[in-house]
């Protein structure tokens, strides 16, 4: 039994966003939300909330789904779309930069189920 929520376009750096996903990788789901909810980094509440999303699907796929069996089977971030972006500079001159976006997948799995 595999369930898995994806969040996309999420507004933070893929690079610094796997910082936090790798923590959680391989897990059990309960072990997970509390690794999620004691890590000290802006990414890490929307993270917790697609695991949060991920183990109610499972949920709803099947009534017969042990909650305290799950285990984080797969968890990666992907590179969404950059919005390039024009900053102000002196001299009548401008600085390009990137405000760079993620597609967070988490995929939970019973434990000795899945990949």
């Amino acid at each position: 039994m595999e369930a898995r929520a994806e969040a996309r376009y999420m507004r933070v750096s893929p690079q610094k966003a796997r910082l936090v996903i790798d923590l959680i990788r391989g897990q059990k789901a309960g072990d997970a939300l509390n690794i999620l909810r004691t890590t000290n980094k802006r990414v890490a509440p929307s993270i917790e909330k697609v695991l949060r999303s991920a183990i109610a699907n499972a949920e709803h796929r099947s009534n017969d789904v042990d909650v305290d069996s799950l285990v984080v089977s797969e968890a990666y971030i992907n590179e969404g779309p950059r919005q390039r972006r024009i900053r102000p500079a002196p001299m009548g001159r401008a600085y390009r930069y990137q405000r760079r976006t993620a597609h967070i997948v988490v995929q939970v799995a019973e434990k000795g189920k899945g990949k």
